[in-house]
């Protein structure tokens, strides 16, 4: 994987995997924990690329855990918390990038929400008027707001492969009807209660995905991974959405880089190296997500 970092063994934990920007470690000691590693490393169309994003990995860790600390705060969106109490510390070399979190049973679905249409979304619905082979009214144009969100799951592929987008009835065949509920309900709850936090800030949350886990101890619905990071959802300002325009749709993530690797790499062989003015450029949007939510 290009970009990826030079797995280490820091304080006993040991290297496992590594996906386009997570490292996870394990320790023999505390075989029920894991350690979640986000890096600098940036992806965009399935390839991690060069240079990474300075200072992302520790502002998406400090997004996640902002969100789950008010997704905490008796929201009761219907599922708990991966990060672990009474943990080891964090290795120093890993601080403000690493979370200790319980190891859970993973559901092979990515549980996506969409609010807005936009994205991949917008490319089908101009195609059959549906999204996930959803049908929507007709007339909606780039970015409008949907008449209410709509759960858009994905089967999890193996790694190298990619994700698939899965009917709810292909859940149910993959978890069974329970968990299948669970899921679809507990992403709509949260996707509902993170808006509204978005909202109070002048934000829009477009769309976002989740993953959960069950506790093998207890079973209980776990909310796990990243959670409404710059990675894993579309946030809009809604001043400047509703301000019309064609700069109503910038998101802050790394839109910046897709648009200029669509721009400059036809997707064959190696992509090109981003120039420093869209490194820069994209790591101000993402201080700037945290500083507006946080603010």
């Amino acid at each position: 994987m290009s970009g990826a970092l030079d797995p280490v063994e820091l304080d006993g934990w040991r290297h496992v995997y590594s996906g386009k920007v997570r490292d996870l470690y394990e320790h023999p000691d505390h075989p029920a924990l894991m350690l979640v590693v986000a890096s600098d490393r940036v992806s965009a169309f399935d390839h991690v690329l060069e240079p990474g994003i300075p200072g992302k990995g520790a502002l998406l860790t400090r997004l996640s855990d902002w969100w789950f600390d008010r997704l905490a705060e008796g929201s009761g969106v219907g599922a708990g918390d991966h990060r672990a109490v009474d943990a080891p510390p964090v290795p120093a070399a890993f601080a403000g990038r690493g979370t200790i979190v319980r190891r859970l049973d993973m559901h092979p679905v990515e549980c996506v929400v969409r609010g807005y249409l936009s994205g991949s979304g917008w490319v089908e619905y101009q195609a059959s008027g549906t999204v996930c082979g959803i049908p929507l009214p007709s007339g909606l144009q780039d970015g409008d707001r949907l008449p209410e969100p709509i759960y858009t799951p994905a089967w999890k592929a193996p790694m190298g492969e990619h994700d698939e987008n899965i009917s709810y009835e292909r859940t149910v065949e993959l978890v069974g009807a329970e968990t299948a509920a669970a899921l679809r309900d507990a992403s709509l709850n949260i996707f509902a209660r993170a808006s509204a936090i978005a909202a109070e800030r002048g934000l829009i949350l477009a769309d976002t995905k989740f993953e959960f886990g069950s506790d093998p101890a207890t079973g209980a619905l776990t909310l796990a991974d990243e959670v409404l990071t710059s990675d894993s959802s579309r946030y809009w300002g809604a001043e400047t959405y509703a301000a019309g325009g064609a700069g109503r749709l910038a998101s802050f993530d790394k839109q910046i880089v897709r648009d200029w690797l669509a721009a400059h790499w036809d997707r064959t062989g190696e992509p090109p190296v981003l120039p420093d003015e869209i490194v820069a450029r994209t790591a101000d949007r993402y201080r700037e997500l945290i500083d507006r939510l946080k603010a």
